[in-house]
């Protein structure tokens, strides 16, 4: 029978290949989600398959209370943990949970991880914050929607859209986007601000966290009001939408105040 929800299924097994790609999990450590909001439905990878034996039919689709809506296998894990999210943090449209090593790392030792470069001010303006460690009441119930409840209490004065990440204690990593390809690239970026971390705390223990105006500048470049990393949506246009220019020429670039760029 014909899938009546191919497409974002699709989108979660790429998302989820990715994972594997990227070498963010071995074996069947880790997960991603895809979610249609209009439609409120989520599609999961199952739990226990391995990522060299996923196909587009193995994955999951359920509404936000966990009803299986299509699908012959049983839903991941954590899938519980996605749902909380999804629920409750408006505009994610994508969630990635690994044990990445470098990430994990940091939240077995239940701790933050300090922004010490501008390539982790790239992404975030603070530590990537990490959860409390559950307790055993909590454990003891609905695990996983309790680790879905222990990022919400983390994220009580965050954004989540600026901070699409966290470390659940003693566990690993949650990362999420506005899709599940963006939920990916910052599962990866994540992985590799916790290794540069590490890696500047093995050499320098001490090592002092960035100045506050560095941090500001390099966020602020990327994601603030007058951001002018990249080429934004006029340089993603298509060949015939660029405008022209000869061969052998520049074109410089000058902040306009409204944010956008004219050629000089």
């Amino acid at each position: 029978m014909r899938s009546n929800h191919r497409e974002l299924k699709k989108r979660a097994w790429a998302a989820n290949l990715e994972i594997a790609r990227r070498g963010l999990a071995i074996y069947t450590f880790g997960n991603a989600s895809a979610f249609d909001r209009k439609a409120g439905l989520v599609a999961i990878k199952p739990s226990g398959v391995a990522y060299e034996e996923l196909s587009v039919e193995d994955i999951v689709v359920l509404d936000l209370e966990g009803n299986v809506v299509e699908g012959r296998l049983r839903p991941s894990s954590d899938t519980r943990t996605h749902l909380v999210l999804f629920r409750e943090m408006p505009g994610l449209g994508g969630v990635v949970h690994t044990h990445s090593t470098y990430a994990t790392g940091w939240a077995q030792a239940a701790s933050p991880i300090p922004i010490l470069g501008t390539t982790h001010a790239d992404y975030l303006a603070e530590d990537v914050p990490c959860t409390q460690l559950m307790t055993a009441a909590a454990a003891a119930g609905d695990y996983e929607a309790e680790t879905g409840r222990q990022i919400l209490d983390c994220f009580r004065e965050r954004d989540p859209s600026m901070t699409p990440m966290v470390l659940v204690a003693g566990h690993g990593a949650f990362t999420w986007g506005k899709t599940p390809e963006e939920a990916v690239h910052h599962a990866v970026v994540l992985e590799e601000i916790a290794r540069m971390a590490f890696v500047t705390r093995t050499i320098a223990p001490g090592a002092a966290r960035l100045p506050e105006h560095l941090v500001r500048k390099h966020f602020e470049r990327k994601h603030g009001t007058d951001a002018y990393y990249g080429q934004g949506d006029e340089g993603r246009a298509s060949g015939e939408e660029r405008p022209r220019r000869r061969a052998g020429t520049t074109t410089r670039q000058r902040p306009r105040r409204n944010g956008r760029r004219e050629g000089i």
